[in-house]
């Protein structure tokens, strides 16, 4: 059994939805490659905090990808990189005073610029992790740049789905570790 099977296995029966989903998003039809898939689930696991998801994906990818290494590099940076700027784009928005705005952030996000992998691949897992913390401002940001990128709304909604089904398996491991 690989250790998704097994996690699909431990969630609660409240969450059968979930497991399917979970199984639909990384296994069924989709607009996005494998590595596409499983780098945004790699960076919304990783964003979650979820440890079991996390290595889960990790197993998947380093069986299945000729370049996992880049993949799981990749998904980190994206997870590490939107944890500081989602919090500080959310602020500027969220206050919305011009006097924020015309300040530079100072803040250092050169990797995204240095990806392991494609760029547009990048920009879809930044993408997928603004979308769960919840800043619009870089979720409209990185839908653009991956538009630009020459991918279209049909690979747009597939990393969501797939941002919105990781982070309903966080929440449902969570429940079966009595954390809620």
């Amino acid at each position: 059994m690989s250790a998704l099977e097994a996690i699909r296995a431990k969630l609660p029966d409240a969450a059968r939805d979930t497991k399917l989903n979970l199984q639909g998003v990384l296994e069924g039809e989709s607009s996005l490659s494998r590595a596409q898939r499983l780098g945004i689930a790699l960076a919304c696991a990783a964003n979650a905090r979820s440890a079991e998801l996390r290595e889960a994906i990790v197993e998947i990818a380093r069986a299945e990808l000729e370049n996992a290494d880049a993949v799981i590099d990749d998904a980190y940076a994206a997870a590490t990189l939107m944890a500081m700027s989602n919090v500080y784009y959310r602020f500027r928005y969220q206050v919305g005073k011009e006097s924020y705005s015309q300040r530079s952030p100072k803040l250092r996000m050169n990797r995204i610029a240095q990806t392991k992998t494609s760029k547009v691949d990048f920009e879809l897992m930044c993408l997928a992790v603004s979308t769960l913390n919840g800043c619009e401002a870089c979720v409209k940001s990185h839908e653009k740049a991956v538009l630009a990128g020459g991918l279209g709304e049909d690979q747009v909604h597939d990393a969501v789905r797939i941002a919105a089904t990781l982070q309903a398996a966080t929440v449902a491991l969570s429940i079966t570790a009595g954390a809620v």
